[in-house]
């Protein structure tokens, strides 16, 4: 199973690489509208895999947020914060995820393995449906997929400290975030 997951991702990928789909980072995008913040510069996730999110993360998201207004908005932050925790994976993660983000956008194998159109028009109940078959598939590579998706979804939305009270978590302890490298920010 290991090694046929591997073929089918090499595979799609080689095929949506060869077909033209965007494989560049989708680079700068303004922030929310009025915000005030400025533009942030996606470094992994492309315009396709920016439209996936869009359909994905509110999914995922949505029961946390009490303020249904305010899903947009968090819907952005979470997808700028997937990319900056992307970016600091290793190469071979890195690899891996855009293996399953190709998948996932590249049409045949939307259509195959997601069973969704396309993510422009999917709703919040075609992304549920698509995120609840993949976590009780028997194909494990799909089960995989759901794992990753949805972790790298959650870290990224309750990491950002703005959503720590949807947890009920007081953010981590002050001597961590000045001692541990990984809490410090201004190496990006």
């Amino acid at each position: 199973a290991g090694l046929g997951g591997t073929l089918l991702l090499g595979t799609v990928s080689l095929g949506a690489g060869l077909s033209g789909c965007d494989s560049q980072p989708a680079g700068s995008r303004p922030a929310q509208t009025g915000s005030g913040e400025p533009a942030y510069r996606f470094g992994f996730l492309t315009d396709d895999d920016i439209v996936m999110l869009q359909a994905l993360v509110p999914a995922i998201i949505a029961p946390a947020i009490l303020q249904k207004d305010r899903l947009p908005a968090v819907t952005a932050e979470t997808i700028r914060g997937i990319d900056t925790g992307i970016l600091r994976f290793s190469n071979a993660t890195r690899k891996e995820i855009r293996q399953l983000f190709d998948l996932l956008t590249f049409g045949p194998s939307r259509l195959a393995v997601a069973r969704i159109w396309s993510w422009d028009d999917a709703s919040q109940a075609d992304a549920a449906a698509f995120l609840e078959r993949w976590r009780t598939s028997n194909i494990g590579l799909f089960n995989k997929g759901y794992i990753a998706i949805t972790k790298i979804t959650n870290v990224a939305f309750y990491g950002d400290p703005a959503n720590f009270a949807v947890s009920r978590y007081a953010g981590p302890p002050a001597w961590a975030t000045e001692a541990l490298p990984q809490f410090q920010t201004d190496s990006l």
